[in-house]
């Protein structure tokens, strides 16, 4: 039990004797228990404290040393220590026989200097410093000390003058790791090694002549009295190295324990981004897939349209010699014609005449087959040239459309434009036979348009990749310098202003306690609403517990609190609607700030307005105290 909790007030120093029997006979009572279960002694006055286990000379140097400490300590604490000493003296003085074969044999082991009461950080002591000037140095000057002890790498020194015997007593700080520890433990051997060590001081503390005495400072010096014994108090503790060694094993294993966590989170993350890239190969693959089943498609209707360009050249061949034969077949027949005029004579004019006129038509019937055939022979050369002329433009095409295929392979987005366009091309090209330029300009505006389509494919591309880059950059920028100003300024920032750091996720503990209060009494209130947000917030870590349903609003997919959660009902119908609401609360802020990991996180908040605070307010607000101060100042 701690003895903030009394309820008197603070006592003044004149009642300190006087009230010191009240703590005393609580002591005898048993209501403050000293003995622990494990023969050690504790005090019951300093419970918050992390040295909680005594021996008996060592307590009984704790409550002296507090009962005679210096101003700081407040009346009440120095008369619950004096009350302690006397209890210790008085009624467990058997205490302090059962403690010293602990420390047998005599010769300091490792064991015993384990067990001992250092001053930490380590601290030495140097005493019988005349502070008159010598070989034109001042050794009350803590500079003169850093130097002379320089080779055991003291931190500060700090000296105390005596005006009345123009006397000083220096304080040499070193660090507080092992290497500090071994430079103080060198610090006290060169003077005992001089004879000159704490054990000789005592013994000649009277007549001490001029020499230094030093050693490190333990616990005797902890509990003296003098401004030594309250610089002492005031900037260190007393610990034993068994203690410090336990301390270190404690901060390496939660080093080791979040260590171990980082590698958890960085094998998630590793999941994670495996996923993605196993779903990123199946897409590719299916997308080869489809691109071969389309270069198949495209092969075999190349292919078809060459079998069609074939059987359409051997159509006009056939037709041209079936006309060249029906000519050949004229001319024949006309060649007999004139054989057969030119053996009949005629016997009258008007027969001649008639004759003549005959041998006329025979002649331009003639001239005109000579001209048919001519054109005819020109028809044919025309012929030739045009289904020489069709085939080259039919490669160009199929070149073109290879160029397309690939520019779709380079352009997925436009996949249906392409493929739409490409079936218009070969719809136009089986219409060829009726009108071949048509086709060709068709074909032409198709490439024009698919051209202009990816062009501007390209852009939309370019320009989102821009904008996406330029988000992130702005996102990753302000998402640091919430990060910064989360770590720099928790002490500025609190939850008594309108701006301060908030723990999302946190169950806020005065519904629970106010709860509490309603069922139980005052100090079983605390205890029991300390051991319900407890609990609640263990359930609200584990990952195996999701109270949360997907809905959708408005075509939107939202996430919410499931209702019917087993758990959520039954803390509701057992203590009420304020308890539901903080559970569920700091369950929807788990879920939006840390779902994966399940613990607490800073975040600035507008306590005001009760939402995420934005950087301009958060540094309106900064700049607003920094005026305030410097008004102050």
């Amino acid at each position: 039990m701690d003895y903030s909790s009394d309820e008197e007030s603070d006592i003044s120093e004149s009642e300190i004797a006087e009230y010191k029997e009240k703590p005393y006979g609580q002591l005898k009572s048993g209501k403050y228990k000293v003995k622990g279960t494990n023969g050690m002694l504790r005090c019951p006055f300093c419970a918050g404290k992390k040295k909680q286990d005594y021996h008996y000379k060592d307590l009984l140097q704790h409550a002296s040393g507090v009962a005679k400490g210096s101003a700081n300590r407040n009346a009440k604490q120095k008369s619950n220590h004096l009350a302690l000493a006397k209890y210790l003296e008085t009624d467990l003085a058997s205490e302090s026989d059962q403690a010293p074969h602990v420390f047998e044999p005599k010769p300091a082991t490792q064991n015993q200097e384990q067990d001992d009461l250092f001053v930490w950080p380590w601290t030495g002591i140097v005493t019988n410093i005349v502070t008159e000037q010598k070989d034109g140095n001042d050794l009350g000057d803590s500079v003169y000390w850093l130097k002379k002890f320089s080779k055991h790498k003291p931190l500060e020194v700090h000296t105390f003058c005596n005006a009345l015997d123009q006397s000083a007593i220096a304080i040499v700080r070193f660090h507080n790791d092992w290497t500090g520890f071994m430079n103080a433990t060198a610090f006290e051997k060169a003077f005992e090694a001089d004879h000159r060590s704490k054990k000789e001081w005592n013994v000649q503390k009277q007549h001490p002549g001029s020499s230094i005495y030093g050693w490190v400072a333990r616990a005797d010096d902890y509990g003296s009295e003098g401004p030594l014994g309250e610089y002492l108090r005031k900037n260190g503790e007393l610990k034993t190295i068994s203690d410090i060694v336990e301390e270190a094993k404690q901060d390496r294993n939660t080093i080791v324990a979040n260590l171990a966590n980082e590698i958890d989170l960085k094998n998630e993350n590793l999941d994670e981004l495996q996923y993605k890239y196993n779903e990123k190969s199946m897409s590719l693959s299916r997308m080869l897939e489809e691109k071969d089943k389309l270069h198949h498609a495209f092969y075999e209707e190349t292919r078809k349209m060459q079998r069609v360009a074939r059987d359409h050249v051997r159509r006009i061949l056939e037709e041209q010699e079936k006309l060249n034969y029906e000519l050949d077949s004229k001319k024949k027949e006309l060649d007999s014609w004139s054989k057969e005029l030119n053996k009949r004579e005629a016997l009258t004019e008007r027969e001649k005449q008639k004759l003549d006129d005959e041998k006329k038509k025979n002649n331009e019937r003639n001239n005109s087959l000579q001209m048919a055939s001519i054109e005819q022979k020109k028809a044919d050369e025309n012929v030739l040239k045009l289904v020489e002329e069709q085939k080259r433009e039919k490669e160009e095409a199929l070149s073109k459309i290879l160029q397309l295929e690939k520019q779709l392979d380079a352009k997925q987005k436009l996949e249906m434009e392409i493929e739409e366009i490409k079936g218009k091309l070969l719809v136009m090209k089986h219409l060829g036979d009726e009108d071949d330029a048509a086709v060709q300009k068709k074909m032409k505006e198709m490439n024009e348009e698919l051209e202009e389509k990816v062009g501007e494919m390209d852009n939309l591309e370019s320009l989102n990749h821009t904008l996406i880059v330029k988000e992130r950059q702005s996102n990753d920028e302000l998402q640091d310098a919430r990060k910064e100003l989360i770590a720099g300024l928790k002490d500025m920032l609190s939850g008594r202003t309108n701006i301060g750091l908030k723990r999302m996720g946190e169950l806020d503990e005065k519904p629970f306690l106010s709860a509490c209060k309603q069922r139980f009494s005052l100090e079983e209130a605390n205890i029991q609403a300390y051991t319900l947000v407890s609990l609640w917030q263990d359930n609200l870590k584990k990952p195996e517990w999701h109270p949360f349903k997907i809905v959708d609003v408005e075509g939107k997919t939202l996430e919410i609190i499931n209702d019917a959660d087993e758990k959520l009902q039954k803390l509701k119908q057992e203590w009420g609607d304020e308890i539901y609401m903080a559970v569920t609360t700091s369950l929807k802020e788990i879920n939006e700030y840390n779902p994966s990991g399940g613990y607490t996180v800073f975040e600035l908040w507008n306590y005001k307005e009760g939402r995420k605070a934005t950087l301009k307010e958060v540094i309106q607000y900064i700049l607003k105290s920094l005026k305030t101060h410097k008004r102050k100042r």
